[in-house]
Order: structure tokens, then C-alpha cells, then sequence
């Protein structure tokens, strides 16, 4: 069967991010732990969500707990979180979340394009690389920030994929 889940392998992911925390841990700034939790969110989401929430409610402890002791906790977590791998499921609840920033900018055509697309990547006509690749010039068009910023898209997304808000945009000149 074929891998519908990533372009790239989820090695390669894994170690991505466990370069990126390495970085963090070397500098000890709590900034820095805040801002790699923010933008590692949906990747940490679509392996294990319950992780995802113990990881934001260490980052959260920061009054409270040394930064050395948050670093070694977050460290451990992160780990357990990465050792389980995403599925259609998992990356299909993360693409609902993502959705969710866009669903009242979006029209019904578009709504109509992106549930197609989903349910698509669910009976694995396309891969998440394809899905995420065609979503992801949305984040720029509606200046979600945030999302920009996430590593999921960097790391899932096939950046030489389309983009179905292209079709929607010439219709629109023409009308």
C-alpha cells in the first residue's frame, strides 16, 4: 500500500524536529520553548494528541517549574509524542482544525472544494503532501500568521503541488 500520510519520511520529520527542540534546549530561553510549541502544534497534533496537550501544559508551567526541569519534561513528552505515527485519521482531524481558521471567509464553493479534497485524502485518491499543498496558499490569502509559521506544512505539504483556490480565483476575474 502505498504511504498517504507524507512526502517525507517520518524519520526524516522526526529528526527535523528533534533538531529544531536541540536548539531550543541549547539556548534555555522559555521564549524560545513558547514559540517552538506554537509552531510545532498540528505536527504534534497528527502524531498524538494527547501529548500535544501535556507539551502546552508544561510550556504553561513556566512560573512554577525551573526552565531546566521544563526542558527535561518537555524533552521526555515530545519523544512519546513522536513515537506514534500519523495516520488518515490523525492528519484528517488536524486538516478540520485547520479548516476551522478559514470556514467563515470561505464561500460554499470553497467549503464544497475543501471537504472534497478531504474526503479525497481520507479514501486515499491524494496524499496529505497533495491536500496540504493546495491549502496552504490560503494561510497566505487570508494572512493567517499563525499558520504560516507551522511546521506541518513545511514538513507535509508538496510544495510543487497546485493550488485549488487558482480555478476559484480566474473565475472570479472572468466574473
Amino acid at each position: 500500500m502505498k504511504d498517504y500520510h507524507n512526502e517525507l519520511s517520518i524519520k526524516e520529520i522526526k529528526q527535523f524536529v528533534n533538531e529544531r527542540f536541540a536548539e531550543v534546549k541549547k539556548n534555555k530561553k522559555i521564549k524560545e520553548l513558547v514559540t517552538f510549541q506554537a509552531m510545532n502544534k498540528y505536527l504534534i497534533m497528527c502524531h498524538n494528541q494527547e501529548q500535544l496537550r501535556l507539551l502546552g501544559r508544561i510550556v504553561a508551567s513556566n512560573k512554577k517549574v525551573e526552565l531546566s526541569e521544563i526542558l527535561v519534561d518537555y524533552e521526555n513528552n515530545l519523544k512519546l509524542a513522536l513515537q506514534s505515527n500519523p495516520t488518515i485519521k490523525t492528519h484528517s482531524n488536524v486538516l478540520m482544525h485547520i479548516f476551522g481558521f478559514f470556514s467563515k471567509e470561505f464561500c460554499d464553493l470553497e467549503k464544497n472544494k475543501f471537504f472534497e479534497l478531504l474526503q479525497d485524502y481520507k479514501n486515499e485518491k491524494i496524499t496529505i503532501g497533495k491536500i496540504l499543498a493546495e491549502i496552504h496558499p490560503i494561510v497566505y490569502r487570508f494572512n493567517k500568521t499563525y499558520l504560516a509559521s507551522q511546521t506541518y506544512f513545511l514538513l507535509y505539504a508538496n510544495p510543487e503541488q497546485g493550488n485549488i483556490f487558482k480555478l476559484l480565483e480566474v473565475n472570479n476575474i472572468k466574473n
